[in-house]
Order: structure tokens, then sequence, then C-alpha cells
């Protein structure tokens, strides 16, 4: 059985409640249902008319959202403690953390708006700027407003193309994976080169 076959099995027994209740396992890092799948699925259902767009659509973000309060809550609540006690063994220090969220405070922001989209990041983002500590004001602002440009796409793609949800997904999908492994190779070859520079700079001195 595929995913869709899940997402299709779930809103057959539960309808809305699936997002209400699946959509935060989602970002929990327990995506079963799967967030893109389940999203995709309930636009084509509106798309059949055998869901009003309204409630679907509200139930989709509000499900969303709280999946993000969640995991910020836990990270902001837990995080750092968990850090200071056991962070060692992961070779990850308070300092290490303040770094972080300095460069955070540098260029994060705006990023909330995009890493929604993003295969396997969506279900840690919540957790990570917990544990950053990144003011609640600023989470309502960029990532609920991220939350809810990525439940519109996914929703939209299912409504709109209707009968060819699944072959548009597909290509959503890959698409992401290729920016994503593309996104990695780029990170590493910029660390690399960091790391190559700082060698050279300190063989010169």
């Amino acid at each position: 059985m595929n995913l869709i076959d899940v997402v299709e099995r779930l809103f057959d027994q539960y309808g809305y409640y699936v997002l209400l209740i699946g959509l935060p396992l989602d970002f929990i890092a327990l995506p079963i249902p799967p967030g893109n799948s389940t999203l995709t699925y309930t636009g084509y259902l509106v798309y059949l008319g055998l869901l009003h767009w309204l409630p679907a659509y509200l139930f989709a973000l509000a499900g969303a959202i709280l999946g993000v309060t969640i995991t910020y809550s836990i990270g902001y609540r837990f995080g750092t403690p968990l850090v200071d006690r056991f962070g060692k063994w992961l070779s990850i220090h308070p300092e290490f953390l303040e770094k972080t969220r300095k460069r955070y405070d540098k260029y994060g922001d705006k990023l909330l708006l995009y890493v929604f989209f993003v295969p396997g990041v969506r279900q840690f983002i919540g957790y990570f700027i917990g544990i950053i500590r990144l003011p609640y004001r600023t989470v309502v602002t960029y990532a609920y407003a991220g939350t809810a440009i990525w439940v519109t796409v996914f929703f939209s793609i299912g409504y709109v193309f209707g009968e060819q949800w699944k072959q548009v997904f597909q290509i959503v999908e890959r698409s992401l994976t290729r920016t994503l492994i593309l996104l990695g190779v780029v990170f590493v070859l910029y660390q690399l080169i960091r790391w190559i520079i700082r060698r050279s700079n300190k063989r010169k001195s």
C-alpha cells in the first residue's frame, strides 16, 4: 500500500479530522499521513465536491499551525535543557547553539516562508526555532505565514489539477527532492571551500 492509499483510507474514515490530527503528527516527525500528499488529496476531494473548500482549507491550516506550535513549544521548553545535559554526546554545545542563533538572526526569518516545502526540514524546523528561543511574535509573522503558503500551494494542486493531481504532485515532489539534493551539495562545497581557505591562511601565517 502506497502513501496515497493510506491518505485515501484515512479520509474515508475520519474526514476533516484527518487534517486536524494528521498534519500536526507530520510536523512532530510522525508523517502518517504525510503532509504534502494529505493536502493535495484534500484539494482533490474539494474538486470532486466531496468536501467543502472553506472548512477543508481552514482545518488544514489549523492542523498545520497546530503542528508548528506544538513542535516550537517542545523545543522551547525542553530543547535547551536537553542540549545542556546530553549535547556533548552529539557534539552539540551551548556555544554552538548561540552561534547558530546569531546566524539565524542574520539570515533566518525569511527562510521560514519556504522551509516547509523542503522534505525532512519541515519535521524539525519547529523544534529548532524553539531551541534557539525565537520570539513567538516572529513565529507568528514568519513561520505561520510559511505554513499558510505551504498549505495553500499543495491544497491548490489537488483542486486546480483535479484528475491529474497525482501526476502533478509526483512532479512537484521530485523537483523538491532534487532541489534539496542540490542545496545539500552546494552547502557541502561551500563548507569545503571555507575549510580549504582557512587551512591555507593558517599556513601562510
